[in-house]
């Protein structure tokens, strides 16, 4: 392990949070840093500054307002001017230089990229829907990476991004603290919120969400009640920790689009107090718990949402995470896999560890395949012939992790992504040979 590795552990194993979803947190990196009993009084605390960061309008109702008070060494505005750069493998909607494509589409995991890569240069994107500039719709983007960020910070003002790690640890050292993300979590940093990102592993890839529009929540439980689901208090925010580091550090911003940057004099991560809702946080996808039948039929995917992305169609949302954890299979007379289906809504699925239920081949960890609105799919004959004739007694599914981002629009491909080496062709015949059976 490299030093640098080395040094990104001790910090992420130190860590303690603060838990809750969508809590009004505070925390102060030192004490007496927080104002009491104001948001900006005319000298704040320390001789910081006091900075409001909104991730909502002012004006939305209580319920969705999404804001934090910042006390930094320095204030945000104190920057030079910022200037293109290119956006290397990086796209932002709308999608426009593809076609949408109705066929169903399979990659294999990322290429191993070159040396000295680091999260962002290793950012690749896979495709989307939507409109950044009207803060609709969501991008799907993968990474990447063998190489920590140094000397530079991104920040993303198109929309939220839902890190789900496939391999190897991240540190993710955010203006409101340090978070810690394996394999197995997934890791939330707000629209506008600048972080670094440092390797726990020599090597690092996974899957990025990138959330254009409503921020996520939890969903509605509905008939199931107060409890169940992803559980509140499983969503873990940082405790305040500051960078006083002066000299030249790259700041990355991420507008409508394409990347621009400007070289501060001092790190933006320089946040010592904070308090709000318009946090980062990390979630152990093992706790979710998981809904299910206990008596026929596979209930549909829905019953399985972590976090949504509401639009202004009650029920429909911009873009749903959705976790396929360990879980119990009872139902009687029943086909348990996921029945064949086409769906109004399109689903991205990627694979964190072991196999999915419904493909016995060909999904990988770090791969990942697109099904676009009213494609037609299911499992493939392997699978279908052998649920068919399953002794249907209590099963344990516990050797898979799969998620899915199901989105309400047609997710339209980059060119990068539509003619990647790693592009599996002849996806659609793991449904050859499914038999006629019909016997009237």
């Amino acid at each position: 392990m490299t030093s640098s590795v080395e040094q990104s552990r001790k910090a992420a194993e130190a860590l303690s949070y603060l838990s809750g979803f969508g809590n009004q947190h505070s925390s102060e990196a030192v004490p007496g840093a927080l104002p009491i009993g104001r948001n900006s009084p005319q000298r704040a605390p320390l001789g910081l500054y006091a900075e409001q960061l909104s991730g909502a309008a002012f004006t939305e109702p209580r319920a969705h307002n999404r804001r934090s008070w910042l006390y930094r060494i320095r204030p945000s505005a104190a920057h030079p001017p910022y200037h293109r750069i290119d956006s290397g493998g990086i796209t932002g909607a709308p999608f426009t230089e593809s076609t949408p494509d109705p066929n169903r589409l399979r990659w294999n995991p990322l290429p191993e990229p070159e040396a000295g890569t680091d999260f962002l240069a290793g950012l690749w994107t896979l495709g989307g829907n939507g409109d950044a500039t009207q803060r609709t719709g969501m991008a799907i983007h993968l990474y990447a990476a063998n190489a920590s960020m140094t000397d530079r910070v991104f920040g993303d003002a198109d929309g939220e991004l839902l890190i789900v790690p496939e391999h190897g640890g991240l540190l993710l050292r955010t203006e409101f603290g340090l978070l810690r993300a394996e394999p197995g979590h997934v890791a939330l940093i707000p629209r506008g919120v600048r972080f670094r990102v440092e390797l726990l592993d020599a090597y690092a890839r996974g899957y990025v969400c990138e959330n254009y529009g409503q921020p996520f929540t939890l969903p509605d439980l509905g008939p199931i009640g107060a409890n169940g689901l992803a559980n509140p208090r499983d969503f873990l925010a940082p405790q305040a920790a500051y960078e006083e580091v002066e000299g030249p550090v790259e700041v990355v911003n991420k507008f409508c689009g394409n990347l621009w940057s400007a070289t501060y004099d001092h790190s933006p991560l320089d946040v010592v107090a904070w308090h709000g809702n318009h946090v980062p946080y990390v979630y152990d996808l093992r706790r979710f718990n998981v809904m299910g039948t206990i008596s026929y039929d596979h209930p549909d995917p829905s019953i399985f949402t972590v976090l949504t992305s509401p639009s202004d169609t009650p029920g429909l949302a911009g873009v749903d995470f959705v976790v396929f954890a360990p879980r119990w299979l009872v139902g009687e007379d029943t086909f348990r896999p996921p029945y064949f289906h086409r769906n109004v809504m399109s689903e991205y699925m990627g694979l964190i560890e072991g196999a999915y239920d419904a493909k016995a081949e060909g999904f990988v960890p770090g791969g990942g395949s697109l099904h676009n609105m009213m494609s037609a799919h299911g499992p493939d004959r392997e699978t279908f012939d052998k649920a068919s004739a399953a002794d249907l007694k209590p099963q344990k599914i516990d050797d898979g992790l799969a998620f899915m981002f199901e989105t309400r629009w047609p997710v339209t491909l980059t060119p990068q992504a539509a003619h990647a080496e790693h592009l599996q062709r002849g996806y659609d015949d793991v449904w050859l040979g499914l038999a006629k059976n019909f016997r009237p």
